[in-house]
């Protein structure tokens, strides 16, 4: 019997409505300026196959690579040796957008590079991105 599914985690996923046009919230989501105003600093890139790095404070340098680019409505890219980061970006008429953000690669069985497992580092992101769409909408008001 293949128990692969119970030896992960879910994916850490958090969908706000946010009032913007889609072209102006995949510029937030889909910049360097503006993952770095709601999310990290970074030298981000969008391309496909870019390599980056998210500036993850006390966690130093994280690399990056956008695996997946569909402008205006989806961007992924692996974050660190395991992680992969998704955003998805739906237009529900001209000035409004669901956004949803997809956390995934967590398992049970592995450790950070920091030595914490991915279930503590799981943990403690679901409480960080719970407050994501705020700071999210906060910029895209403001821009």
């Amino acid at each position: 019997m293949d128990n692969s599914s119970a030896q992960t985690l879910p994916a850490i996923r958090r969908t706000v409505s946010l009032n913007a046009p889609i072209d102006k919230v995949w510029k937030a989501v889909a910049t360097a300026d503006g993952i770095a105003a709601w999310f990290m600093p970074n030298d981000f890139q969008p391309v496909l196959g870019y390599e980056f790095h998210l500036n993850a404070g006390p966690f130093g340098m994280s690399p990056c690579k956008v695996t997946e680019l569909d402008p205006p409505n989806r961007l992924t890219f692996n974050w660190g040796k395991d992680w992969s980061l998704t955003f998805e970006l739906v237009a529900e008429g001209d000035a409004t957008t669901t956004f949803t953000l997809i956390h995934d690669g967590w398992d049970p069985n592995k450790v950070t590079e920091f030595g914490q497992t991915h279930a503590e580092v799981r943990e403690r992101m679901a409480g960080g991105w719970a407050g994501i769409g705020t700071k999210l909408a906060e910029y895209v008001a403001q821009s």
